[in-house]
């Protein structure tokens, strides 16, 4: 067979493949799909004439599931064979729409009502940080959230937390209550000491000024942990 007829046939397949897993996916959504496949739908866009299959198993395998590539940092995922930085960027884009999605599910309304909500959107914008970040959540007078700030960004292992700026800040929006809510990237959500006199001092400095701490949640890779839960707070 000739070279050029052997290309050919494999790009035929391919794109048969391809349309038969837009079709099933078209057909019956996520559930009708496996997470390589549903990653393989996203490669389609920025690979347009290859088999994105082996790419799309080697991704995961990598990073452990779906959820980590997307949340996977630019340099690591241009560290895998095939992905270049356009493909990458594609990924993250469909990364920040996910984390938008869910932030829209919990933006102005009523934190009690839509509190799982608000954990899945906490955990999809942090569980997979291999940094520490510290972010507010703002409530007004009816725990309506009315906003979501990160404040601080830290290293593996610390945050450096300002109880005067989280209170400033608070005003700034008229929030009568706030949640806080950081990462560990080790994975494990348990509070560490630091993390309890950090809440502590916070707690103090904001019930001056008649501002409630409602809780403080530590996301891990796949747990979570409430001080109010706890007995912390």
């Amino acid at each position: 067979m000739k070279p050029n007829a052997l290309q050919k046939g494999t790009q035929n397949h391919a794109a048969g493949h391809r349309e038969r897993l837009r079709a099933r996916f078209k057909k019956a959504g996520v559930d009708g799909v496996q997470d390589y496949e549903l990653l393989e739908l996203i490669l389609f866009r920025a690979i347009p004439r290859r088999d994105v299959k082996p790419l799309a198993k080697d991704l995961i395998a990598a990073f452990g599931g779906f959820p980590q590539v997307l949340a996977a940092p630019v340099e690591r995922l241009v560290e895998i064979k095939g992905v270049s930085e356009n493909v990458a960027q594609e990924l993250k884009i469909i990364h920040a729409s996910a984390i938008k999605l869910s932030q829209a599910r919990v933006l102005k309304r009523p934190v009690i009502s839509s509190w799982d909500a608000l954990l899945s959107y906490c955990r999809a914008a942090m569980a997979d940080e291999k940094t520490e970040l510290f972010r507010i959540l703002f409530l007004d007078k009816k725990n309506i959230l009315i906003a979501d700030e990160v404040q601080q960004r830290g290293t593996v292992d610390h945050t450096p937390v300002y109880p005067r700026e989280v209170v400033k800040r608070a005003l700034e929006l008229g929030a009568s209550a706030i949640i806080l809510v950081h990462n560990h990237p080790s994975g494990d959500p348990t509070p560490s000491k630091a993390d309890v006199d950090m809440t502590n001092q916070i707690v103090k400095a904001a019930a001056a000024l008649n501002i409630r701490v409602h809780d403080h949640l530590v996301i891990g890779h796949k747990r979570h942990a409430s001080f109010k839960t706890l007995g912390l707070l």
